[in-house]
């Protein structure tokens, strides 16, 4: 039963309030605080990688721009000039530097794509699992501070339960003890301290269950729920760390799969260099001024001393049409009046192993087989002069006669045989059309019900007039060029052999022209003979640069994506999968030239076909 004397004592075994709570509570703050540093290092990679993949852009882009600004203008005398060894390497620089800005591009990719784009990404992952990480660790720190005020709680209650017992328990034995108390008041007191004691029991008895509760759960805060969260915290900051040194090896790998492209580029600039042939260019500028012109000849000693026997020379200045002839001899005083002449137009010597003009086939001797007047000399170069203007305008955009007479002969020659070479090309394309249009023609008599066969004899005779036309046109134009051939002072054996053709079909032509120039009384063969004087070009020079005939080199190869059927003028078939060749790319209107084999090749829809061009074929 209950005992008057028994006391209540408060538990001392608890920790002051939130204790044990702190130290966690300050971790957490310290990690949060460290995490989101970890997390801002890795957005200032992210921002320094950006920043170098735009100087990698900027840098690519300016020196492609040099290299198109340094290119040399298409139709232009700069074109011209890049047939020297010295501007072909040159032009092999800028275009190797232009590959060299592809790799800085290459970089600029590879690094969006492979170290900004996924640290971006992995970023946005790290932020998400680095708040559910600390949601769960607040979320853990806040159910063990309920439980702590819990606890807290259950403590008071028990505490004031029995300092009230106490005071019950007190008030009964003076009740008891006074003896003017009745014993109605005493039994009332009794049971108010029983009430009290009881109560006192009850709250032990909670406080005791919530202390064993939170004991339990303060166990499994810091031994479990706690240790796991700091675990996956750490597990994502090494992930973390891990990720940016990958990172920056992936940075230095980028830049290291490009250095072997870069050094090939570097070792064909180098190449291109060492491929200057300095010789080689001072025979091109030779060959491009000499004009062929023979020196002229020594200054004809004039006697004085003898003045009613005077001989007139030849060479004298004063006699234009003079036929005698004398010795040559030195005069100091004559040479001294023609030097100035002879230094504005002087020419280089003649290469010492060239054909003489009566080895050019059906061409005529030369007119100069004897020494001409020095005055005639001076006559033709002072009516070159004039002629030489006239080409000059030309250059500049002029019109000039059909005929090119107002050109020196040997840049005659060669225009000619440019127009000869362009009119064949045209008869040529003429000839494929009629023959086209015949075979059309042909399938829709054998077929009546593909078309009416009447409806391209129109077109079949207007190509008829225009291939005899441009016939007139090549007759024409090869008349001319066998006068220039015949007229040529010296020519290459190549050259012969490469105009051998038009000698061949033109015989009659020839013979005319050579007796009219063989008839000529007045020099004007002499004149146009000297229009040599500056611009003078080797017949092989022409022939690399006009020759339309040659078949065009392969300059890549292509797969036949889909199946076309060619059935209009300049196409070609195709098979689906089938490799070709290709010799001439899309030039921006959606078509690329191929090749089967040699004599079959034409045009196919670029959409058709995937090209592989080869790059050297590509850089020349």
């Amino acid at each position: 039963m209950f005992s008057p004397s028994r006391r209540f004592v408060f538990p001392g075994a608890l920790s002051p309030p939130y204790l044990c709570c702190s130290k966690p509570k300050d971790q957490f703050d310290n990690l949060e605080k460290h995490t989101q540093w970890g997390i801002d290092v890795l957005e200032k990679y992210i921002k320094f990688v950006k920043e170098r993949t735009e100087i990698e852009l900027s840098y690519a882009k300016q020196l492609r721009n040099l290299s198109k600004k340094y290119q040399p203008k298409k139709n232009s005398k700069e074109e011209e000039e890049y047939r020297y060894t010295s501007t072909k390497a040159f032009l092999a620089t800028l275009n190797e530097m232009n590959d060299y800005a592809g790799q800085h591009e290459v970089i600029s990719e590879n690094m969006t794509s492979l170290i900004t784009g996924e640290l971006t990404r992995y970023v946005q992952e790290l932020k998400q699992e680095r708040k559910s990480h600390f949601h769960d660790g607040r979320k853990a720190q806040q159910h063990i501070e309920t439980c702590w005020k819990q606890l807290e709680a259950s403590k008071r209650r028990f505490e004031r339960d029995c300092k009230e017992a106490d005071r019950a328990q007190q008030y009964f034995e003076k009740m008891d003890a006074d003896i003017n108390v009745t014993k109605a008041d005493v039994e009332k007191a009794r049971q108010q301290a029983q009430l009290r004691h009881q109560m006192a029991e009850d709250s032990k008895a909670e406080y005791c269950s919530t202390l064993q509760k939170f004991n339990s759960e303060q166990h499994d805060h810091y031994y479990t729920h706690i240790p796991n969260i700091f675990q996956k915290i750490q597990e994502m900051e090494e992930r973390r760390i891990v990720r940016i040194g990958e990172s920056m090896k992936t940075f230095a790998e980028v830049d290291r799969q490009v250095i072997p492209i870069i050094g090939k580029c570097l070792d064909e600039i180098t190449k291109a260099a060492e491929s200057i042939d300095h010789k080689n260019d001072s025979q091109m500028v030779i060959e491009a001024f000499k004009s062929g012109f023979e020196p002229p000849g020594d200054v004809d000693f004039e006697d004085f001393t003898q003045p009613m026997k005077r001989t007139v020379s030849e060479s004298s200045l004063s006699n234009s049409r003079g036929d005698g002839k004398s010795e040559p001899k030195f005069g100091g005083k004559s040479k001294g009046k023609l030097w100035p002449f002879i230094k504005k137009n002087k020419p280089p010597p003649p290469p010492p192993a060239s054909a003489s003009p009566s080895a050019v086939p059906n061409g005529p001797q030369s007119p100069k087989q004897q020494k001409e007047p020095l005055s005639h000399r001076f006559n033709e170069f002072m009516t070159s002069k004039p002629k030489i203007h006239c080409f000059r305008s030309l250059k500049r955009g002029g019109a000039g006669p059909e005929d090119f007479s107002n050109l020196p002969p040997e840049q005659r020659r060669k225009k000619l045989q440019q127009k000869v070479d362009e009119l064949n090309k045209d008869i040529q394309k003429e000839m494929d059309q009629r023959d086209a249009l015949t075979k059309m023609k042909d399938v829709y008599i054998k077929n009546p019900q593909m078309g009416d066969p009447a409806s391209v004899d129109h077109r079949l005779a207007e190509l008829g007039q225009n291939i005899e036309k441009l016939r007139l046109e090549v007759q024409k134009f090869e008349g001319w060029l066998a006068e220039v051939e015949g007229r040529l002072p010296m020519r290459t054996e190549q050259a012969r052999r490469q105009s051998g053709l038009y000698e061949a079909q033109n015989t009659s032509a020839v013979n005319s022209c050579a007796q009219d120039r063989e008839s000529s009384p007045d020099g004007s063969y002499t004149e146009e003979q000297s229009q040599e004087t500056e611009m003078k070009v080797p017949a092989t020079d022409f022939d690399d640069e006009f020759d339309d005939e040659e078949p065009l080199p392969t300059i890549g190869t292509c797969k036949a994506l889909y199946t076309f059927e060619g059935q209009n003028e300049g196409t070609i078939s195709v098979a689906e999968g089938e490799m070709l060749y290709v010799i001439e790319e899309d030039k921006g209107d959606g078509w690329t030239r191929i090749r089967r084999n040699e004599d079959e090749e034409g045009y196919v829809p670029t959409s058709y076909v995937e090209v592989y061009l080869d790059k050297n074929a590509k850089d020349s």
